[in-house]
């Protein structure tokens, strides 16, 4: 494992299932010390041992955190702090979703989305980003979304949080050249995970919602794209040629005709 090794530590939000499972499991031959973060500390504890059970001479770190909760990601910085864990990777994978019309969601959940989405990832990057600096570089892949792109109604809160992590990434990005530190954000498609399942308010409410399609793509091919692009100093990765074309084309069109298309999307009646 020695020469694949790319990072001395990796950090990954939201590791215990979908895209930051895929990532902490791709990420194992390429790094020597793999922090894992998330809710669920049974599945966490499930997959350290499954990884490090994988990769002989891997350490694998495992923190059970609600990062839409101040008192966790404090907690959770005091604990890296404590442990002499200085990541040189930080994916910043961790998100959630609200499907349905702005006016009928429960304001706990937009809140909590908001705490994730946007917070939590920021702070993240505001405490990690200078020990990266200091320790002579490093790469920061926030995961965003093609919804960043678009203002999808019924879905208002959640694209709105990934315009502002493609916003916040591409500031970064340019701010943190300097300190050797590469920031690449991973905005997806629609990918076959929990995701779609959690937003969801009710089950089976799935109008609205992309079905399985063209634009579906297998998280690790997804994982595995943005991975990559990070690695070539890529800005932005839009995993899978049809969301790729699709971001092409958003970028083309005036706002005036985006409107009119999300005006004819099928709707989430509550």
């Amino acid at each position: 494992m020695e020469s694949q090794l790319i990072y001395q530590t990796a950090m990954v939000t939201g590791a215990s299932s979908g895209l930051g499972e895929e990532f902490a499991r791709q990420l194992g031959s390429r790094c020597g010390t793999l922090i894992l973060v998330a809710r669920r500390e049974e599945r966490l504890l499930a997959l350290r041992e499954e990884l490090m059970a994988e990769h002989d001479g891997l350490r694998v770190e495992a923190f059970a955190a609600d990062l839409s909760i101040d008192s966790d990601l404090v907690s959770l910085l005091t604990a890296l702090r404590t442990k002499g864990l200085f990541p040189d990777l930080l994916v910043n994978n961790a998100g959630l979703g609200d499907y349905g019309e702005f006016t009928s969601s429960d304001w706990s959940r937009i809140d909590q989305m908001l705490q994730v989405n946007i917070r939590a990832l920021t702070k993240l990057c505001h405490a990690i980003a200078p020990v990266m600096g200091e320790l002579g570089g490093g790469s920061i892949l926030n995961v965003s979304s093609l919804a960043g792109d678009i203002p999808i109604p019924d879905f208002a809160v959640y694209a709105a949080t990934k315009a502002y992590v493609s916003s916040f990434s591409e500031a970064l990005r340019i701010e943190l050249r300097a300190a050797n530190i590469n920031v690449t954000m991973m905005c997806p498609g629609p990918i076959k995970t929990e995701f779609g399942d959690v937003a969801r308010r009710e089950p089976g409410a799935s109008n609205g919602l992309p079905k399985e399609s063209f634009f579906y793509i297998d998280k690790h091919q997804a994982v595995s794209e943005a991975i990559s692009a990070m690695q070539r100093g890529k800005a932005r990765c839009y995993p899978g040629l049809p969301v790729y074309a699709a971001s092409v084309v958003l970028g083309l069109l005036p706002l005036a005709i985006v409107r009119l298309i999300m005006a004819t999307r099928p709707r989430q009646k509550d």
